[in-house]
This record gives structure tokens, C-alpha cells and sequence, in this order.
């Protein structure tokens, strides 16, 4: 019992030298085994390697562990858990230099793979060549890189992940763990640099090929100053996050053109029936990655009537109408909000565009709030006083909202 050591470990140990507040404080422990760790009070939790929660803090301890692969894909490992394994053997199998550092009780920082220098240097950099073992690691670096936007990927670890992309250890991702990571990414900071990076070590496109494949698609300049499709998304996207809009907005902006890749003329890219084109690979993405409701419910919505929120400045009170029926926006007002909230993120991100105000989000939700206010139970009951029923009632209640919204102007 006298040998087992406890040290703080990972991204507490990094934010912590970063100044930043921590979150999670994971902890390893070195010299002891299962029935030490019992004895000493741990509540026994992991399944598949020895993780205990503190008797009293309930913070993760995790016995020091080696691991070595077994098979494609992250599930693909072994691991070993020893007394005699050391503390510098289990930073070893970390995923990267900033996240491979501990602190021990008296504050001493053990830095065996650099990453103290890497911190201020700012670069993001691999700890060995087991990086390559654990597809999900090119995911887990491509959200640091949306968290640390001002950090740089070391070239050895960009060759590294070109080279794990084309031995096709991303196509052995689940979706789970796809889904995992991106959303995480999706909600730091600056989410295009996640985007980037994936590209950039040839990821998308295993990933997401119809996003990948708008990057070098042009737009019409007068509309799209910035032209090319894909950088659109990333500056749609950021805009979302600079907004700190929630992760179904952010989504959304991610999947809201993603049809523009095959719906591009040689000579003249106005993308007629984008529309329906990113809804239905929007569709296709979400159940590809297993995404939740809300996010492939919203994505869908956006994609299929942006182009019509956009334009509704110019709507009378029945289009405007029909778009409010078309959104389901009385039955789910929470949704038409966000969707508003993504289409004025698609507006501003755009070359000089990012602060012209965007009347259409509050025209159409006053247009909401009118309807929402109104006495549909008395139009009802009205309808049923004269003799009406089924549709007839319908038409009644339709006829109600559309005085409503010209009473508006």
C-alpha cells in the first residue's frame, strides 16, 4: 500500500498551465492493483480497464495501463494494468504532448513527452507513433484545434493522420464515437478549424464526402462575396458559435448547403434546387452518424426553407403563412426559433456580411406570436355555431390566421 502513488493526469493538468478553469480532474494511480484500490475504499467502475471513484471526492482513478492493438478501429485493443507499470509508460499511450503531462500532490509537473514546451509554442503534436493505432484520435485532435484556434498541427502529426486516413483506419469509425467528437467540436470555440484539419489530412471525406466536396464550389459573388461553398459553411458555422447558438443551430449550419455540390452549373452558380438536395443528404448524414432528433429535425427544416426565410421580406401575408404551416411553427415553436436563428447565421456568414441586420428572424417571429396569441378555440367554436364541420373548421381556423397576419401588414 505504500507504493501506490495518485497523480492528477490529461486536461486538468493542461488547462490548469493554461490558466483556464478545469473541468473533469482525472486521476492515475501507480503501485497498487484492484484489491489495493478496494481496500482503500475505491467503488470499483470501468469494464473494460480498472477505473475506481474516490470514496469521498468521487473523481475517476484509473490504474496506470499500457495498451497495444489488436485489430482496425478504436475498439481494436488490448490492455494491461500492473503495479510495475510506470507513470511515464501510461502518458506514453496519451494522444497528444499537451495531454500527456501529470502533477503529483506536492505540485511537481511530469513532462516526460514535451508537452509543457508545446504548450507555449502552441502546437498540438502527437506523443509516439501509437497515435496511428486509435482513428478516433484524428477526431479528438481535430476538436482541440476548434478549441486552441491559435495552436498549429506539427507537420509529423498531419503526415502521420494522412497516412492512418489512407490505411483506412477512419473507415473502421463507428458512429457513435463519429458523432461524439464532432458534436464536442461543433460547440467549441472556433468549430471551422475542426473542419479544416479533417480536410486537410484527407478525414472529410471518409467522413462526410458532400461536405468535403463543396470546398471549390462557386456561388453567385453579388450573394456570396467569399464564392467558394465550403468556406461559406466555416464562416455560417463560426458565426453560429461567436453567436454561442446550441448545438442544433450549429449543425444545422453545418449540413444547410451541402446540396450546392451537385447542383452547380459550369457557368452560372446560382444552385437552383439546392434546397432539397442538402435536405436529402442532410437526412443522409444524420443517419449515417446516428445524430440526435433535434439536431436532424432542425438540419432538415433549414435546409429545405432558408432560401425561403431569406426571401420572406418580400412575402404577403399568405406566403408568409404558408412558410409558418410548411414549418410546423405553432406546434413547435422552440424549433422555428432556431431554425430563424441558423438562417440569419447562413446570411451573415458571408465576405462583409457579418453585421447587416436580418429583419426577416424578427418579422416572422412577431408573424409567430401574432398566431400564437390567437383564440382558436373560439374560431372553432364560431365555425361549429354556424353549421360547419371537418374541413370546413379547418379552412375557418386558416382564414383566422390569415387575418391575423395582414392585420400585421
Amino acid at each position: 500500500m505504500s507504493s501506490m502513488q495518485s497523480y492528477l493526469v490529461g486536461g486538468a493538468v493542461r488547462d490548469s498551465l493554461l490558466g483556464l478553469p478545469q473541468s473533469d480532474r482525472d486521476w492515475v494511480v501507480i503501485g497498487a492493483d484492484p484489491a489495493a484500490m478496494l481496500a482503500a475504499g475505491f467503488v470499483a467502475v470501468g469494464q473494460d480497464f480498472p477505473v475506481f471513484l474516490h470514496p469521498k471526492t468521487h473523481e475517476e482513478y484509473a490504474l496506470a495501463r499500457t495498451e497495444r492493438k489488436t485489430a482496425p478501429g478504436y475498439r481494436g485493443f488490448a490492455f494491461h494494468a500492473a503495479p510495475e507499470v510506470t507513470l511515464e509508460q501510461d502518458l506514453g499511450r496519451r494522444d497528444l504532448t499537451i495531454n500527456a503531462m501529470a502533477q503529483a500532490a506536492d505540485g511537481q509537473i511530469i513532462d516526460p513527452y514535451g508537452g509543457q514546451r508545446d504548450l507555449a509554442d502552441k502546437v498540438l503534436r502527437h506523443v509516439s507513433p501509437a497515435f496511428a493505432e486509435d482513428p478516433v484520435r484524428i477526431l479528438r485532435l481535430a476538436r482541440f484545434a476548434a478549441r486552441f484556434a491559435d495552436f498549429s498541427i506539427a507537420e509529423e502529426t498531419t503526415a502521420l493522420m494522412r497516412e492512418m486516413v489512407a490505411a483506412g483506419e477512419v473507415d473502421a469509425l463507428v458512429a457513435e464515437r463519429v458523432w461524439q467528437e464532432i458534436s464536442r467540436g461543433l460547440m467549441e470555440a472556433k468549430p471551422s478549424r475542426m473542419i479544416e484539419v479533417l480536410r486537410d489530412c484527407g478525414a472529410l471525406a471518409r467522413l462526410c464526402p458532400a461536405l468535403d466536396r463543396l470546398f471549390g464550389v462557386p456561388q453567385p459573388p453579388a450573394h456570396h462575396p467569399e464564392i467558394d461553398t465550403g468556406l461559406h459553411v466555416l464562416m455560417v458555422l463560426d458565426h453560429a458559435a461567436q453567436d454561442l447558438a446550441p448545438l442544433p443551430v450549429r449543425y444545422a449550419a453545418l449540413c444547410h448547403d451541402l446540396g450546392k455540390g451537385l447542383t452547380a452549373p459550369e457557368l452560372l452558380p446560382r444552385h437552383i434546387g439546392h434546397e432539397g438536395q442538402s435536405a436529402k443528404l442532410a437526412k443522409q448524414l444524420s443517419e449515417r452518424w446516428r445524430v440526435p432528433n433535434d439536431c436532424k429535425e432542425l438540419a432538415d427544416l433549414v435546409a429545405r426553407e432558408h432560401t425561403h426565410v431569406h426571401q420572406s421580406q418580400s412575402f404577403g401575408a399568405e406566403a408568409r403563412l404558408r412558410l409558418l404551416e410548411r414549418c410546423d411553427a405553432w406546434r413547435r415553436p422552440e424549433r422555428f426559433e432556431q431554425m430563424l436563428w441558423a438562417c440569419e447565421c447562413d446570411a451573415r456568414g458571408r465576405l462583409g456580411f457579418e453585421d447587416r441586420p436580418y429583419p426577416q428572424r424578427e418579422r416572422l417571429l412577431a408573424d409567430l406570436s401574432q398566431l400564437l396569441a390567437l383564440d382558436l378555440s373560439a374560431v372553432s367554436a364560431q365555425a361549429l355555431a354556424e353549421g360547419k364541420s371537418g374541413p370546413a373548421i379547418g379552412r375557418a381556423v386558416q382564414q383566422a390566421r390569415l387575418a391575423a397576419l395582414l392585420a400585421l401588414g
